[in-house]
């Protein structure tokens, strides 16, 4: 499986509700809290280009927020790019 990042804030409901549509996959998902750290809020702006939260990453791949994570899904899309994505990497 790839590695899912979700960046998030402890009070973000459509955070809650992206980290709830892919547990209800089967995904295990590495989570950023941003609201307590400047620095990891300045790489997700770095690398996804937006400000708001949630910001999810399948692997290197920016998904976008919920709502994009949400088309993805209802699409088959996300079940495409899950199947496309590298694995994790695991260290030894």
């Amino acid at each position: 499986m790839p590695t899912i990042t979700l960046y998030s804030t402890r009070t973000c409901p459509y955070c809650v509700q992206a980290e709830n549509l892919l547990a209800r996959k089967g995904l295990s998902v590495s989570k950023i809290l941003v609201d307590s750290d400047q620095a990891e809020f300045a790489n997700m702006v770095e690398r996804s280009g937006r400000r708001s939260v949630p910001q999810i990453f399948i692997g290197e791949r920016h998904v976008g927020g919920f709502t994009d994570l949400l088309a993805l899904d209802l699409s088959g899309e996300l079940s495409q790019w899950l199947a496309n994505a590298a694995p994790a990497q695991t260290t030894p």
